[in-house]
Parts: C-alpha cells; structure tokens; sequence
C-alpha cells in the first residue's frame, strides 16, 4: 500500500473505555459510598483521577481523539436519562434532595422506590438501565455532566469528543412507564426530545466541543420504515442546527441494511461504521450510496468486544478500499472497548505464546494507532509490525492448543436422536411429580446463596498458600451445611447447596475444562459494580473429570429433600466468555453441550433428580438481524438439547434465564424441551408469564418475584401480589415460586427476609387456591 497524499493523515479514536480502573478502583470507590465509608467527594474524586488516567493512556499510545462522556457511575443509558430529564416520579424527590442518591436510588432502588428495570446492551453481556417513558413525559436538559467531563479532558490538552447515546437508539431502548398501555411507542416523543438534544450540542459547542458522537447502535436491527423515518427526521433537524458541533453517527456490532442510506444522506458531519461484525455488508452498503463525498469516515476494524489480535493486513485492505469512499477516513475500534479488559500485558499466568495472540484495550489502542499510520505513511513505515503480526496469526493457526482430534471425533458422531429426551413432557411430568412429591407452587432458588466476605477471603488464602486444600475444602462444607439448613428452616420445596466452593457461574466450569484460559485480571463490567472475567476459549473442548458432583453429593447427603445440581449451559459459557473466532459457533457449543453431558449424566448417578443447565445468555446472544436468528436458534436450542438429553424421563431438567426481552425467543424456549423454566419476572411485572401464555407454553415456569439486583427486601405481600399476576397466565400446576436470579451478590441479612417473604407468599397463596 501506498502512502495517502491527497487526503488528511488518518486519525486514531476509540468510541469509549473501561470505566472501572486497573484495580476495580471505581467499584471499591461506589460500594464504599453505599457503605458509607466513602464520601461523596472522595467518590467524585476517584472517578476523576479515573477519567484523566484513561486519557492520558489514550493519549500516550498515540490515539488522536479521546471520549468523553462515556464514563459513568452505573450505566450511560441512566446517565443520558439525566440528560434529558426522564426521571420517574418516584425517583425525583431523591434525585432533587441529592442528585448522587437519587441517581443510584434509579439504578438499584433503595427501601422506598423500586429501582428501574435492567437489561442487556443489545447481544452483549452489558446490561443498561432501561427508560420508563410514557405520552406525559416532559424532557428537560441537564448537560452538567457532559460539559464537566469534557472541559476535565480539555483542560489536560486532549483532543476531546463526547460521545452520547443518540435520540432515537435512546426512545427505542425505552418502555412504557408503569401504568402507561403497553402499546405506548417511546418514538411518539421524538420530537419533544430533540429540542433536549439541541440544547446539549449547543452546551458542548460553548464548552469547546469540535465533535460530538451520537451513538445509534438501534439502527442495526431490522427498523420499520417508520422507525427509519423518524432517524431521517432526526438527523436532519440536528443537522441543520446553527449552533451546534460537528456530528459523527456511530453505528456497530452488526450491518446498518436500510439505515445506511438514511444516515449517508443525512446532514450531519461523519460516519462510524463497524467494520469486523459486517465488514463487506457495510462496505457494499457504502459503495451503493456512492459512498461520504465531503464527510469523515471513522473506521472501526479492531474488534472492539474479543480479546484476538487484529490481523493487520486484512484491516488494511479494508481501509485501503474505503479511502476512495469519504472525505477522510479514521480507524477505531468497532464499538467502545467498554467490552474488553483493560490490559492483557498484566497477565502473568498465562503460557506466553498464547499470551501473543491476546489484544485487551490497551493493546487494542496500539492496534489502532499502528493501522493509522499504517494507512497515512504506507506499509513501508510498519514493516516490523507487519511481520510480528504475521508471526503470532500463524503461531495460533498452527498450534496444537486450538485442535483435539478426540473431541472433534465425537461431535462427528453426534446423532438427532442424542437431542431428545426419551419421553416426551407429558409422560416425564407424571414420572417427576410422583418421584418428587411437590406441593403446588413448589419453592426454589435459582442457584447461588451470598459470596460472603469469610468465603472470598477462604479462596484468596488458598491461593497464597496461608491455608491448604483440607482447611479451605472444611469452610466449604461448614457454608453448605448452613445453606441446608437455612433453606429448611424456611421451608424452600427444591434445595440448593448455594455453590460457595464458584467464583463465577462460567469462569468456575472454564477453569476445569479444557481449551479454555482464565485470566486474573481480565475484568469486565456486567453491570453497576458487577465485574466478571470472562475465560478465554482458546481451543477444543472437554472434561478431563467431574466437575461439580462431589459437592452436589454432599449437600445431597444431608436433607430428604431435591437438591438441584447446578451447572452453567453451553450458550452462556461461549457467550459470557471470549470466544475463539477460528471456527463456526456451533461447532464450539457442540463440543461444549457434549462436556456437560458428561457431568449430568455423573449428576444423576450420584442421585440428582433435579438438575438445573443455566442458559441467561440464550437471548442475548440472538443475532441483531431476525434474518441471521434462525440459524442460531437451531444449534442453540440443539446444544442444551444435548446436554439435557441423557437422563431418564423422572430426572427433572430445569433452566434459568434472566434479564433479557424473552418475547424474542418464547419458540425457542420452548424447543430447549427443558421441564421447568425460571426467569426474570419481578422488575417487568410478570411480563414474561404473559409472553408464555401467549405462546402457548405447555411445561412448567418460575417468573420471579424477588428481584435480586436491588437491596430492596419484597415484602410478604408484595411477593404475594406478582404470584397472583402470575397465576392470571400459568396455571397453579405449573407455576414454581423463585426469586429473579442467583443470590451470590446479595448479604444475608436481605436475603433471609427475602426469602422467608417469598415462601410466606407462596403459601398464602396456595392456600387461596380452590
């Protein structure tokens, strides 16, 4: 390639950064705040220095343009509902008694208002806080924030950009507030809250705000004329603000389809376009309009959600093509890097020549830069680069790490008639019934009980050496024999032994499977001041031994009541993980689906008649387009089919889901041929048992009715009061009574007055019944 000279140099920018630090110092800092043993200033002071560390990391790589905006407390969708004013009723005298209170008072609740509904980032593990919007909303501006954060990195000597949810992503992530008819559009109020939006840009001019980002991911899922309408509208009237910045519209994580000629011919300043998700969809896309004569073209071909190395020639090529179809083109990566750890560099335990195949965002921001200059001076001026990424595509290509001919022999082999139960529902639910001998509205739980401070601390010592495998194995069983006896006490139907020995529902199963790497740094927001690690699928998948049984047996041991196994399903471990990209996602589910197959069966023989394959990631992982959706469908509901599929018809299977729009997948949830189902229910009001009635849902169901994610203990009625909602849709034969997800993050306290609320409900109700 040659070296541009007609056109500008190419900049280097990223969409967005992790917010947390390289020690999770903004979760220590927020939960030290809830505790109260942090202040406020000392709060505001941490995410600071945050902020001004992660520019001047940008900047010292040699990025070119660094984000503003993009750091948050909690969720950047809660902070453009700030923005606009789209504050609930219950939540205003919070928020205008203390704006920081009543901020986490929205995200979390507290013991007077619930909290705003939460969930997942379109097909990412990311979850946002979602708009309660109805027709008597009234948007007001608020851009202190905005402004505050950008005037911090101008003031450094950044280059600076904010980047803001745009308005119509933002009304379509919306919905309707409590109350309000469910058939209620957010879009209806597009034009109430561009004027909103037009006193921002104006802000952030005044504040010294060359660009400003608008990000429109909704604009990649299939849009009705409508919709793409109203995003034409939009734009236009942005666009032809006087008094504004310039404006790049970013779209990513899949193809913009119709939206692309929308966007192209709007009046507004740049593109940014996802460039790995759907490269050549987007770059037919752009040629088909005639490409951005006069307008900025930010390229995002680093992968900005996977942890690989970018293959630089092929990013190259790609960039080389769209120098003939803009004004100037950028690189980027493909969306914020939000999604990926911060630095691969600090790994310490990882075998080196994998650790060279590992790109997390600070490697990723040197990627960026190198395909910059690459694109301005020419390959010549990359040469080294060139050849090291060369060297480490091949090393991975070739290693016999990523390839295991046994396990790719029996996925060979894998029949339909693996898939299927050996009786259908019908006969399997008179079996269970008369094994189990459960009362109508059976209670559970989801899985895990509190991750308690004595336990973290027990896992840490073993791992420094200042306790053995006996001593820490003894706290283990100590935590299980009091969880047993708790859920006793309280009178819980089907028992958990509350996984004390996990640290994390997929990381716990990655580090004693094959082909999979764990990192000790590797941290992610999930969501608010929830962290995981997600392990890194590096190569072909099996089970080496039994992974959860002994402990399953052991708290087995001690109560005449089910204890559910507890394993995690083959989605959610290749989605809640960074996936190899070396081969087809279905294949690697397969090999997955066949490891836990191992571990059920092991399961039942150790005497688990109810075993539980966790699959929350199902929904989240549908692709954005429905076009691509039903080829996933299939070997999705197919891999949970073939790890449940072994077990005699009186072995009860259970799944739990939560935190997603399951109206998207009721057919597909139905196809998993799972016999009990829980899922999240208590925030979106026995939304979900609505949905299954709908669909005709013929199996059992838990919606929940304690939401775990707010410290808010659900009263005895209140519980009673969903329980009802969800009889109106389930009959009483099918209904199961559970909280909305696994306790790991909740204290004991809330948890056992929780609890005991929720089995008091469940049997106030059941004695209602004829």
């Amino acid at each position: 390639m040659t070296a541009k000279s007609a056109a500008a140099a190419a900049r280097a920018t990223v969409y967005g950064y992790p917010r947390q630090g390289r020690h999770r110092e903004l979760k220590k800092a927020v939960e030290g705040y809830w505790k109260g043993r942090v202040t406020a200033d000392a709060l505001k002071e941490t995410a600071q220095g945050l902020r001004r560390a992660n520019w001047q990391q940008l900047a010292d790589a040699g990025i070119d343009e660094v984000p503003t905006g993009d750091f948050s407390y909690y969720d950047h969708v809660l902070d453009t509902s700030v923005m606009v004013g789209a504050v609930p009723a219950r939540h205003r005298d919070a928020l205008a008694a203390d704006p920081l209170d009543g901020y986490f008072a929205m995200a979390r609740g507290n013991k007077d208002v619930a909290p705003l509904e939460m969930t997942k980032w379109f097909d990412t593990n990311y979850h946002y806080l979602v708009p309660e919007l109805g027709p008597d909303t009234v948007f007001a501006t608020d851009s202190t924030k905005q402004v505050a954060e950008l005037t911090e990195a101008l003031a450094l000597g950044h280059t600076a950009r904010p980047a803001l949810v745009g308005p119509v992503t933002y009304l379509l992530l919306a919905k309707p507030a409590p109350g309000v008819a469910a058939d209620f559009e957010p879009l209806t109020l597009l034009d109430r809250l561009l004027p909103v939006y037009a006193e921002v840009l104006a802000d952030l001019r005044a504040a010294g705000a060359e660009w400003v980002q608008l990000d429109e991911p909704a604009l990649v899922q299939d849009r009705t004329p409508a919709e793409l309408n109203a995003a034409s509208r939009a734009y236009r009237e942005l666009g032809r603000l006087t008094d504004r910045p310039k404006l790049l519209l970013a779209s990513y994580f899949d193809r913009l389809g119709d939206a692309l000629p929308v966007l192209a011919k709007a009046p507004v300043d740049g593109l940014a376009l996802d460039f790995t998700e759907a490269a050549a969809a987007n770059l037919d896309g752009l040629a088909a309009v005639g490409g951005l004569p006069g307008k900025r073209l930010v390229a995002g071909v680093v992968n900005g959600r996977n942890i690989w190395i970018n293959d630089f020639e092929k990013s190259l090529s790609t960039l080389g093509t769209l120098l003939g179809l803009a004004d100037r083109v950028d690189v980027a990566a493909s969306c914020s890097l939000l999604h990926v750890p911060i630095d691969a560099a600090a790994e310490r335990d990882i075998d080196p020549q994998i650790l060279r195949w590992l790109a997390f965002a600070r490697q990723k921001t040197t990627e960026i830069v190198t395909l910059a200059r690459g694109l301005t001076e020419g390959t010549s001026a990359i040469t080294a680069e060139l050849a090291a990424n060369r060297a480490d595509l091949a090393s991975r290509q070739h290693s016999s790490i990523t390839r295991d001919p046994a396990v790719r022999a029996r996925v060979a082999a894998v029949t339909d008639a693996d898939g299927r139960r050996s009786a259908p529902y019908e006969v399997r639910a008179t079996a269970q019934r008369a094994h189990l001998g459960l009362p109508l509205l059976p209670t559970t739980t989801i899985g895990s009980f509190p991750q308690t401070t004595e336990l973290r601390t027990a896992r840490a010592d073993l791992r420094a050496g200042r306790i053995d495998t006996d001593g820490y194995e003894e706290r283990i069983r100590t935590e299980i024999r009091e969880v047993i006896a708790f859920q006793e006490k309280v009178g819980i139907d089907v028992l958990v032994h509350g996984e004390p020995e996990r640290n994390d529902m997929v990381q716990y199963f990655a580090e004693q499977l094959t082909g999979y790497l764990a990192t000790q740094h590797g941290w992610v927001q999930s969501y608010g001041t929830r962290y995981v690690r997600p392990p890194v699928l590096a190569g072909d998948i099996s089970r080496p031994e039994p992974m959860t049984v002994r402990w399953t047996g052991y708290a087995n041991s001690l109560t005449d009541r089910p204890v559910k196994g507890m394993l995690t399903g083959p989605v959610t471990m290749l989605a809640w993980s960074f996936v190899r990209d070396d081969q087809p996602l279905g294949d690697t589910a397969r090999q997955v689906a066949l490891a836990l197959r191992d571990e059920v069966d092991d399961l039942e023989t150790e005497g688990a008649s109810v075993i539980q394959v966790d699959e929350p990631a199902l929904r989240e992982t549908l692709p954005l387009r429905a076009a691509d959706r039903p080829a996933y469908l299939d070997w999705a509901t197919e891999s949970f089919r073939l790890t449940t599929s072994g077990v005699r018809p009186d072995t009860q299977i259970h799944t739990h889901m939560c935190y997603a729009e399951f109206g998207d997948i009721v057919q597909a949830i139905d196809d998993l041929d799972a016999d009990v189902i829980s899922l999240e229910a208590a925030r979106s009001h026995m939304q979900v048992a609505r949905e299954l009635a709908s669909h005709g849902y013929p199996r059992e169901a838990g919606p929940g009715v304690y939401d775990i994610h707010s410290p808010r203990v659900p009263s005895e009625q209140e519980a009673a009061a969903l329980l009802r909602k969800g009889l109106e849709a389930i009959p009483a034969e099918r209904l199961w009574v559970n909280p909305d997800c696994g306790l790991k993050t909740r204290g004991w306290p809330e948890t056992r007055a929780s609890l005991e609320n929720l089995v008091a409900a469940a049997r106030t109700v059941r004695a209602e019944l004829p």
